[in-house]
């Protein structure tokens, strides 16, 4: 389906009937990506799971965007759609989102499920902020147009060897990556009122157990599952407990 928000085409796909819950994908997925959850939940909720702009059939943004932005566009999807209130299940990025939302619109949120959910900023040492430090002067000096295109390679080789894969990915949304991955809300973790389930794979080499530990300290009442033997995509990892736990959750709050 499509649906105009804003100034995007958004493409989302609705489930089920009942209660609505909202799904937002990872960074570099699409609303596919969370078509099994939305299967284990379409007995009991009208499901809506999008593409976020950039991603999937959505169109990116005309400017840069951060956290704040897509929950804003969030926000309206759900008064396109005349939702005044919706559960908000968020993986890796779309927990960030999730996370803003709740925050900025308790009002909007009857009940958040966070999964490998990204948003806490990890500390970084002294050799990191050197590495990046000789990187961009790298860049710097190899932008230059005296380099030309062996200027060019240079900087692709220092994308290969030190960004992650997200970034060596990003493409044109490079620059709105690096805005959200710089964005800490652990200053918005104690605005966050609403009933919390913070799911976590002790597999996950994108999140670590740090960033989540001070995720469900920081939200009060907040429960934390962890999946044992499950990486950073628990729902496909642990489909059967990841469904039962999600759905438990969501029909325990609706009552």
């Amino acid at each position: 389906m499509l649906i105009r928000v804003g100034d995007l085409d958004t493409h989302f796909t609705v489930w089920g009937e009942g209660m609505p819950v909202v799904l937002l994908h990872g960074w570099g997925t699409s609303a596919e990506s969370l078509a099994t959850v939305a299967k284990a939940l379409e007995d009991r909720f009208r499901v809506y799971a999008l593409d976020l702009p950039g991603f999937g059939w959505t169109p990116s943004a005309a400017t840069v965007w951060g956290t704040w932005e897509y929950a804003s566009y969030v926000e309206a999807f759900m008064d396109r759609l005349n939702i005044s209130v919706a559960s908000l299940v968020g993986h890796s990025f779309g927990g960030r989102i999730a996370l803003a939302l709740a925050a900025k619109w308790p009002d909007r949120v009857k009940s958040l499920v966070l999964v490998a959910s990204a948003g806490i900023r990890p500390r970084r040492g002294p050799l990191f902020r050197v590495k990046v430090g000789a990187a961009k002067l790298a860049k710097r000096i190899f932008s230059l147009p005296m380099w030309g295109r062996l200027g060019e390679r240079v900087i692709a080789e220092l994308y290969q060897r030190m960004g992650s894969r997200d970034y060596r990915n990003a493409g044109s949304l490079r620059a709105t990556l690096v805005k959200v991955v710089g964005e800490d809300l652990r200053g918005i973790l104690s605005s966050v009122r609403t009933p919390t389930l913070i799911i976590w794979g002790d597999r996950d080499q994108e999140v670590p157990f740090s960033s989540i530990e001070i995720m469900t300290r920081g939200i009060q009442g907040s429960r934390l599952e962890v999946f044992e033997g499950a990486g950073h995509f628990p729902f496909v990892d642990s489909p059967d407990r990841f469904g039962r736990l999600v759905r438990e959750f969501l029909c325990q709050d609706s009552q």
